[in-house]
């Protein structure tokens, strides 16, 4: 008999139904909800630092204490600080209420919160240092600052990622090499027989935080690190196979750097367009909120207005890039695992905080990754072309 494809994938997706169904599709629906309120909390959380005052006030004690360099410095860390504050409530709502009312968080308030401060304190001092920066160049360069900005900005990236497996998840996350045994042996075979460089994979502690399946080949440079969670580990070997496969298809198919050159362009166009609204903003509101002008280092509030508004609008682009990638990795980890009904069970059990069956347009405005139906569709289609081969699993 033929396999029929679509029958198959209409059998997994009938093994999600009822309450589960109903609550999974909640809390995805809901996330498109947060995406607006993430971007008015945001804008109305700089509009209050801009328009009590506290922008110029912040300004003018950093120009005091310092030259223009380190006063951008100076005012970017309380600026930085003052909105974290600010934007506190929403954060708290949003990443911990909100999580355990949908059972997908495993920490208490404290060992959430203790993460929390620490990626504040890290994105604090990131941003901080990109503000000097960038601000330097919008002093030399006022009228193609955002050609300079966006360079700063991609080097800052690269670095990041460079640095991040290394320096800065191991505070969040314990990161163990794992045992010896067939899991270790399947990832490094495929590893090999695909040109990654790695001799090792890391076990992640994940489960202490949520009980999401997580893996990731990351790091530039020759900090090329492959891991996995604790709770993929808690799957079938070939639902392990599959997913590492995915993961190791998009160091081999180049996305980091596909990622990096395509973010250029869009935070090119993005720095562009904040150069030509921002002036125009200050020129109406920049009286009263005691901003002298862009070489002013409290104007970062009004950019960051500007550059929320174009994030925001540019949002279905953004997912849309990283959704083709990771369809793109999901082909290649169906090749090289040849597991298309382990990789189909996965993408059933992500639909716990997935939506499985989106409108084609749902999928394409809200989606940065494919849907679970997208997903098992595309893994009965690739066995339907190798049933019956002996290694497909």
């Amino acid at each position: 008999m033929t396999f029929d494809a679509e029958l198959a994938t209409q059998a997994y997706m009938a093994t999600l139904s009822g309450a589960a169904r109903a609550k999974s599709d909640a809390y995805f629906e809901g996330g498109y909800w947060l995406i607006l309120w993430d971007f008015l909390v945001t804008v109305i959380a700089n509009l209050i630092v801009l328009r009590l005052g506290w922008a110029a006030r912040l300004s003018r004690w950093a120009r005091s204490k310092a030259g223009p360099a380190l006063a951008a410095l100076l005012f970017a860390v309380p600026y930085l600080l003052l909105v974290t504050v600010l934007t506190l409530p929403f954060g708290i709502y949003t990443d911990f209420v909100r999580e355990h009312d949908y059972g997908l968080s495993n920490q208490d308030f404290g060992a959430w919160a203790g993460e929390a401060a620490i990626a504040i304190a890290i994105n604090t001092i990131i941003a901080g240092l990109l503000w000097m920066g960038v601000h330097a160049v919008i002093r030399r360069f006022p009228r193609s600052w955002w050609v300079g900005g966006t360079g700063l900005v991609i080097t800052g990236m690269v670095i990041a990622i460079t640095l991040a497996p290394i320096y800065i998840e191991p505070l969040f996350n314990d990161y163990k090499p794992l045992p010896d045994g067939p899991v270790k042996a399947e990832v490094l075979k495929m590893a090999r027989a695909n040109g990654v460089p790695a001799t090792n994979v890391y076990l992640v502690d994940a489960s202490r935080q949520s009980d999401r399946i997580s893996a990731n080949v990351a790091g530039l440079f020759g900090t090329t690190r492959i891991a996995l969670n604790d709770n993929l580990m808690k799957q079938d070997l070939h639902e392990i196979r599959a997913v590492m496969a995915h993961e190791l298809g998009h160091y081999v198919l180049n996305h980091i750097w596909k990622i990096i050159i395509t973010f250029t362009l869009i935070i090119a166009i993005s720095f562009g367009l904040v150069a030509l609204g921002t002036p125009w903003l200050l020129a109406r509101f920049g009286t009263r909120w005691g901003i002298d002008g862009m070489a002013d280092p409290g104007v970062l509030p009004a950019l960051m207005i500007m550059l929320s508004a174009v994030f925001f609008v540019a949002t279905p682009a953004t997912n849309t890039l990283i959704r083709v990638q990771e369809q793109e990795a999901d082909m290649f980890g169906l090749n090289v695992a040849r597991a298309p009904d382990g990789f189909a069970r996965i993408a059933m059990k992500l639909s716990q905080y997935r939506k499985i069956e989106p409108g084609p347009w749902e999928e394409t405005l809200f989606f940065d990754h494919p849907s679970g139906h997208t997903r098992v569709l595309t893994a009965m289609r690739w066995k339907a072309e190798y049933a019956g081969e002996a290694d497909v699993r």
